[in-house]
């Protein structure tokens, strides 16, 4: 099974209180954002947005301009029917973001445990390339802290610290914040993970 089928299979078989990743309010994400104090025109991107609730939020706070992209075509849907008719106001992509091509660029690029899915330095270094081509203003990562899971979804992933992520977008971001927080899953356990907020600076070296 690849990425994409695990992923269609995990949205096809578990509802939102079945997954460790599920939110009610994705409070952290909307803070950082809002503290950035974007126009309400700027462009935001959502990677690995699924069924996340922060696209409903940011339509609530009149942002004009989002696009979700997930590798599962299934979660998107079922957000568009969450959505309803505000979907039509949201671009959504269907992708697997290491292999994404964006046709513009963002002042935002939001990430909430996508990232820390890439487990090889190849996988890392496409994603990292794609977003310093893609974003022109903010980078915003939530992944598993060091004190975190070493697994979610039956998957491995990368642990990181503030050092470690900072130095990885270091070739064209400059870190403006991080902070670290425990995630209340469905289940009642707790995840913790790393947010850090950069901005961009330079293009990457070649």
């Amino acid at each position: 099974m690849n990425m994409q089928q695990h992923w269609e299979n995990v949205y096809k078989t578990k509802k939102p209180n079945e997954v460790s990743w599920t939110q009610p309010v994705p409070q952290t994400s909307l803070e950082l954002i809002r503290a950035l104090h974007l126009p309400r025109t700027a462009s935001i991107i959502d990677i690995g947005g699924g069924e996340s609730t922060l696209v409903d939020h940011l339509l609530n706070e009149d942002f004009e301009n989002i696009t979700v992209l997930d590798i599962s075509s299934k979660a998107l849907d079922k957000t568009k029917q969450r959505l309803g008719a505000k979907a039509e106001k949201v671009k959504w992509i269907v992708n697997d973001i290491t292999e994404f091509n964006p046709d513009t660029t963002y002042d935002l690029w939001h990430d909430r445990a996508t990232f820390h899915f890439l487990t090889t330095p190849t996988q890392i270094n496409k994603y990292i390339d794609i977003a310093s081509n893609a974003v022109k203003g903010f980078l915003t990562i939530g992944t598993f802290s060091e004190n975190g899971p070493t697994k979610c979804s039956g998957l491995p992933i990368t642990q990181y610290n503030e050092e470690g992520l900072s130095a990885l977008m270091q070739n064209g971001f400059e870190k403006i914040k991080c902070i670290t927080e425990d995630h209340t899953t469905p289940f009642n356990t707790k995840q913790n993970f790393l947010f850090c907020t950069f901005k961009k600076t330079v293009t990457k070296n070649s």
